[in-house]
């Protein structure tokens, strides 16, 4: 490789100034020069240092290696960062093989390189056939490349020429040959050479030993960018070498057109940043900055296709830097520094806050896009952010790496020790609980209801604790900035959470939907009729008597006349929920059914909900999910029509959304009831079929990791038990959805009870949301049921048809809130309102009841109310 080196005393025309940062390293003999370079260019700085504490000083400033004798090193400094350099004198005073000897023994052992000082002479010695078969110069870069400098690469050997000589092109050919590098005097290179120069680009072809595996001769040539991405693919040759330094742009070498100056036509001209050489020393590489559209001449920025990641996001943040609409988001950005600086804090604490892999790299991409947004407003680009890494990976001297106090006290200060809990269910839910390896075996835990304490028992009937004050902080943010900015924030949000950017977030009736297959129509037609025709059975009657002569009383229904229905979506497509809340609004006759479900991630609906939402009759769908979905509906937005009641199901996110809207009297809108984790009881003996139970267990299990499965195994032996741990493992194992079983079976219980009786006393004190009874006896029991949201009677009742298709509905209270709530009916949909009608002679009869009443209370206008129409009797 070409090493330049650039005195003090040297005054170099810019043209060559620049020429020479475009190569790989550089060696200065004056410090300032060294660190005034390490801001400026991509070139590796490396200096002649006169002791250790300079060496430390200037490393520590950026410089990537200090030239020392081996006498100087300071044991503190990193050895990859030193160069030891063994001078003429050294070498006349030694000899050249003893110095090579030396070298080998100390320099490739301590230091990172190794620099020699030598003849033109010794130079022609060094790289002869020595006494040992191999030339000297050879023997030390085979010991130098042997020492891997970790992630840098081998130990490097530069030669340095002193004395009366000249480089030539030759000595350089032979050095590359030998695998050395060549450190040159700047004033001996030039870009138009004159007598005693050598031209730049010739130099440094034949020091890196640059050769061509092609016929033609060119040069392979890989472009890429700042960031090292790579742009495409071109060929060079000497002349397009040269004239890309002393132009400081991408020139190369069409194979039609002869010298190619990159862009020239089309303005997606290149700056040149860096050239290197690979390892194999035939391939170049050309770093540039690339302008225009792009490189590809299809206009994209490589010619591998548009880029990706961090490099898409910085090129498309400074486009809209420029571009962005008035009024957009992102022009907000850039105009608002208090609302940018917002952002960037809620982001931090965001990441700061996540915990697992999946919300670790959400939250660190959010962040990073509002820290690219601050950096395009500052006119600072990847690449300088970059150079800043590389400097700061330089440092010798680390800082203690302590918190500032204002954020120290600001974590210690939200740091709460956990209250300790009022019922010991810690051990018994919590204690040792892992997901399942691969390999090991799927299963629940074990209990047995005759050892239990009463504590133990109530704690196995509580759900796991969720931190609702938690929760309510992450959403309330959401839903108060739907409600402040409407349609921009829930197209936001949507970018945010669900990874779709959508130019709207509504799509009106009548749908467009995609075909489906025969069966899949068929089956979803079957559902839907069965479900309606369940619905519609629990429309009733209007109610009227008479309660005494002359009074009567009546109550008649009415629908909801606006009604948001959440769909929801992430790991499974869900057209059931769509069908379990559609069809019970339109048997009610809700004038106004507004459907809400994330998008996929090209922005459509998933064709299966679209074709129910067209059964249904549904008016509108809002392209959206989790809280930001539920705050829309209730408040309404620009698009998104304002509703009275919100039903469905949803992870914890949605739950509290529905909560928080519900308790704001300024939203007027009604929940259809609160929710958690999906569950099922499963009451199973000694006539229950093991492959049935499982099945059962298991088609709860797989709807997330914190689904509620348990099993209460009524006077089962430890065999009939086994046998039915034995169809979960092999069942589960076959699953699509094993990782999330692994998780889920591990958590959930299998109680053993003596008795039926004790079964549902057990199940009516935990409240199912799904509750199977797995026997051969099974009706007998249902008489007995007093708290579930849906009970799957017999082992031909799988809870699956329930889910699906037989007519019940699946939208149900979870969480032990069968207790106090009903599933999703056609009743969640309407309205009771009474009447009463009194005749001349009925009010009559009432009055002196009324009036007394009245009198109690001391509400005399009450009173008076009657009284004055009983004057005029």
């Amino acid at each position: 490789m070409l090493v330049p080196k650039i005195t003090s005393t040297l005054t170099l025309d810019p043209s060559l100034q620049q020429a020479l940062s475009l190569l790989p390293f550089t060696l200065y003999t004056d410090e300032q020069q060294a660190v005034a370079s390490i801001e400026s260019g991509y070139a590796s700085a490396w200096a002649d240092i006169a002791s250790a504490a300079q060496a430390k000083d200037l490393l520590n400033s950026g410089l990537s290696v200090a030239v020392l004798a081996p006498t100087q090193l300071d044991a503190t400094i990193d050895t990859s960062r030193i160069a030891f350099r063994y001078s003429a004198a050294d070498v006349a005073a030694h000899g050249l093989k003893s110095i090579v000897e030396c070298a080998i023994a100390e320099g490739v052992q301590r230091a990172g390189a190794v620099v020699l000082e030598l003849t033109a002479d010794q130079i022609n010695e060094a790289t002869l056939l020595a006494d040992g078969g191999k030339p000297l110069l050879v023997q030390l870069v085979n010991a130098a490349s042997a020492k891997l400098l970790g992630t840098d690469g081998p130990v490097r050997v530069l030669v340095e020429l002193v004395g009366d000589g000249s480089w030539t092109i030759g000595m350089l050919l032979r050095l590359a040959g030998a695998g050395a590098d060549a450190v040159v005097s700047a004033d001996q290179l030039a870009l138009d050479p004159q007598e005693g120069q050598l031209a730049l680009g010739e130099a440094f072809i034949a020091a890196s030993g640059l050769v061509s595996d092609r016929a033609d001769g060119l040069f392979t040539t890989v472009v890429v960018d700042e960031q090292r991405v790579c742009l495409g693919v071109v060929y060079s040759n000497a002349a397009s070498v040269a004239a890309a330094l002393a132009a400081a742009q991408g020139v190369y070498w069409s194979r039609k057109r002869g010298l190619w100056h990159k862009g020239a036509t089309s303005g997606a001209t290149q700056t040149l940043l860096s050239v290197a050489v690979d390892c194999d020393s035939d391939v170049l590489s050309f770093r540039v900055r690339q302008n225009g559209a792009g490189f590809c001449h299809h206009n994209t920025r490589t010619c591998f296709g548009p880029v990706a990641g961090i490099s898409q996001l910085a090129q498309v943040v400074a486009e809209r830097r420029d571009n962005a609409p008035e009024g957009s988001y992102t022009r907000r950005l850039f105009g608002d520094e208090q609302l940018l600086r917002a952002k960037l804090l809620e982001e931090a604490t965001e990441l700061a806050d996540a915990s697992s892999k999946s919300d670790v790299a959400f939250e660190a991409a959010d962040l990073l896009y509002f820290v690219m947004v601050k950096c395009a407003a500052h006119g600072v680009t990847l690449a300088d952010i970059e150079r800043s890494l590389d400097l700061k990976h330089r440092k010798v001297v680390r800082r203690p790496g302590n918190a500032k106090p204002q954020f120290a006290a600001a974590v210690a200060s939200a740091t709460k020790p956990e209250a300790p809990s009022a019922i010991a269910r810690t051990s018994i839910l919590s204690a040792d609980i892992r997901p399942a390896q691969p390999g090991e075996q799927i299963r629940m835990r074990v209990y047995a209801d005759s050892e239990l304490t009463t504590v133990e028992r109530d704690a196995l009937q509580q759900r796991p604790i969720i931190d609702s004050e938690e929760i309510m902080r992450r959403v309330r943010p959401i839903v108060d900035a739907v409600r402040a900015n409407g349609d921009a924030a829930v197209l936001e949000f949507t970018a945010k959470f669900d990874r779709v950017k959508l130019d709207h977030t509504v799509i009106r009736a009548p749908f467009e939907v995609p075909a489906l297959s025969d069966a899949v129509r068929a089956a979803i037609d079957q559902a839907y009729s069965n479900v309606h025709a369940f619905h519609s059975a629990q429309l009733g009657a209007d109610t009227c008597i008479e309660t005494m002569p002359g009074v009567k009383c009546s109550r008649f229904s009415r629908a909801i006349e606006r009604v948001g229905l959440y769909v929801p979506g992430g790991t499974a497509v869900l057209p059931s929920s769509a069908l379990m809340l559609g069809v019970p609004a339109q048997v009610a006759g809700c004038r106004e059914i507004v459907l809400a479900t994330p998008p996929r991630s090209d922005g459509s609906i998933v064709p299966e909900v679209l074709y129910v939402a067209h059964k249904v009759g549904a008016t509108a769908i809002v392209k959206a999910g989790g809280a930001q979905a539920i705050a829309a509906m209730a408040y309404g937005t620009e698009t998104v029509p304002k509703v009275d009641k919100i039903c469905g199901p949803g992870n914890q996110y949605v739950t509290a959304a529905k909560m928080l809207a519900q308790n704001d009297t300024a939203a007027m809108v009604a929940i259809d009831m609160p929710a958690g984790p999906s569950e099922v009881l499963v009451v199973a003996d000694a006539t229950s079929i093991p492959a049935y139970v499982a099945s059962d267990l298991l088609s709860q299990a797989e709807h997330g990791p914190d689904s509620q499965v348990v099993l209460l195994a009524v006077d089962l032996t430890d065999e009939q038990l086994a046998a039915i741990e034995a169809q979960v493992h092999e069942q589960a194992s076959r699953l699509p959805r094993v990782d999330i079983v692994r998780q889920s079976i591990p958590k959930s219980y299998c109680l053993r009870v003596a008795s039926m009786a004790d079964a549902m006393h057990f199940s009516n004190a935990y409240g199912p949301e799904h509750l199977i009874l797995q026997n051969d006896r099974a009706s007998d029991y249902v008489a007995d049921v007093i708290n579930a949201g849906s009970v799957f009677v017999g082992p031909y009742s799988p809870e699956s048809c329930g889910d699906y298709a037989s007519g019940t509905n699946h939208t149900l209270p979870t969480y032990g809130f069968s207790k106090m709530y009903s599933g999703v009916n056609t009743g969640t949909f309407v309205k009771h309102i009474t009447s009463q009608e009194l005749t001349r002679e009925g009010l009559a009869n009432i009055a002196q009841t009324v009036m007394t009443l009245a009198e109690v209370e001391e509400l005399e206008a009450h009173r008076n109310a009657v009284a004055i129409r009983l004057r005029d009797m």
